[in-house]
């Protein structure tokens, strides 16, 4: 399989597998007009398998969002065949607009133009809670 080389876009890698299709669609990707190559289990020395998203232009993405969904990933920005900047991505303290509370008695229920905020509790779990009611996020 040969996938061209990106001249200016984004190289997203690292990514674990199986969380590629993830990342695509809360990036909402298919909504872009450029070519966009999914990579999945490609062979890793150091993960054994990953996935690879590749995007033909240069965009702004956000790091917090590619960070929650996955802390291992490194993103590669390339601009005129050349690397520019690589960023290794960690876990967001707080995450917007991505999860939705659970508790029915949440301000956020009734109030719906309140954003859905959550703040990490519990890094090595992974864990985050809602600034209003602090329920346990769930995806």
């Amino acid at each position: 399989m040969i996938i061209d080389s990106i001249q200016n876009g984004i190289v997203i890698d690292h990514i674990t597998a199986g969380k590629a299709m993830e990342l695509y669609n809360i990036l909402g990707l298919d909504k872009l007009d450029c070519t966009v190559a999914i990579l999945k289990n490609v062979t890793s020395g150091k993960l054994g398998r990953k996935d690879i998203i590749k995007i033909d232009r240069e965009m702004d993405l956000d790091w917090d969002l590619i960070g929650y969904v996955d802390p291992t990933i490194t993103v590669n920005i390339i601009h005129e065949g050349q690397l520019r900047e690589k960023r290794s991505l960690k876990l967001p303290e707080r995450i917007r607009g991505v999860l939705k509370c659970k508790n029915p008695r949440c301000i956020t229920s009734v109030e719906q133009e309140l954003p859905q905020e959550f703040l990490l509790t519990d890094p090595a779990k992974r864990i985050y809670r809602c600034i209003y009611c602090e329920t346990e996020a769930g995806k």
